[in-house]
């Protein structure tokens, strides 16, 4: 199993222990996975021992964590359209395009492992609602594209398949595209979840043209060397999120070795996913002022 394999069996088993799928369905998508019976259920129950223990630990977040609820969103976003691109080899790559006004620059912005859905492309137009053109790419193009697949998770099997080599090479025509799209503006890449851990890989594969990175509790790669770029980092976390933050020591230290500017932030009484508004685990507080955090950082090193 692969390293992003297995992230993704472990965020199978994490939905799993908070509730979000049974046991049945569990193991059906671990299967997918290619996960064999004996390891998933040794998966699911390492999972929900992790999640009683980390609900006895967050007990004194909780009340804290409810009264944030129902923030207001700081920007609305401006529609996306779909659009194709040119990738390695002349292959035809698929990704939702949202056009600022008067751009300050240009954003990738990489997906959760559902593949490109209305969440990724809703942050897309908030970019662009402030002043990022944003390209949202979809890394399931060579399948089709996310939409092709009526279950969601066959989508997230398909990208526990793929070679990760193509991500960075798919990741790569995008932002060739944005710099071709926006002559003269520096350039950025966000990403989500599995989509925070390619944008972590982006950077690790000496990609040069990026200006800043924003990677959202994503999984660092293991041994991971980020000498070859010289983006402006801002990582972000969630203090809840043990499984991702194992990694966070090994991103600070490659950070330090790069020499590259960077922060790490981590936002206590929220876990993962905390950004996406579609998942059980939003909070409208952290995401918001995460939002924030990166519209700042952008404007210190995309925007100047």
């Amino acid at each position: 199993m692969t390293e992003f394999q297995r992230y993704l069996a472990e965020e199978v088993a994490e939905d799993h222990a908070d509730g979000h799928v049974s046991r049945r369905e569990a193991l059906r998508r671990l299967g997918l996975l290619g996960v064999s019976g004996a390891a998933a259920a040794s998966l699911l129950a390492a999972a929900v021992a992790d999640q009683a223990r980390a609900l006895t630990g967050a007990a004194g977040h909780a009340g804290t964590a409810a009264a944030r609820r129902g923030a207001k969103v700081e920007a609305a976003a401006l529609p996306t359209r779909e659009i194709t691109f040119r990738g390695p080899g002349g292959r035809r790559l698929l990704g939702a395009w949202a056009s600022a006004r008067q751009p300050r620059g240009g954003v990738l912005v990489i997906h959760e492992n559902r593949g490109l859905n209305d969440s990724i492309r809703a942050i897309a137009g908030r970019l662009a609602a402030s002043r990022y053109s944003a390209l949202a790419i979809d890394l399931l193009s060579e399948e089709g594209g996310t939409k092709s697949f009526s279950d969601e998770f066959e989508a997230v099997a398909a990208l526990g398949s793929a070679p990760t080599s193509r991500f960075v090479a798919d990741m790569k025509a995008g932002v060739t595209e944005l710099r071709r799209r926006l002559p003269g503006k520096k350039v950025a890449a966000t990403g989500f979840c599995f989509g925070g851990g390619m944008t972590w890989l982006l950077l690790a594969s000496k990609e040069s043209r990026l200006a800043a990175a924003v990677p959202f509790y994503g999984p660092f790669p293991e041994n991971g060397n980020l000498s070859g770029t010289s983006a402006a980092v801002l990582g972000v976390y969630a203090g809840l999120d043990s499984r991702v933050n194992a990694s966070r020591a090994a991103a600070r230290a490659a950070l330090r070795r790069a020499g590259l500017r960077h922060q790490i932030v981590t936002y206590p009484g929220v876990d993962h996913a905390f950004f996406n508004p579609t998942s059980s685990r939003y909070d409208a507080p952290a995401a918001s002022a995460a939002y924030r955090r990166m519209l700042s950082w952008f404007g210190t090193h995309v925007a100047s």
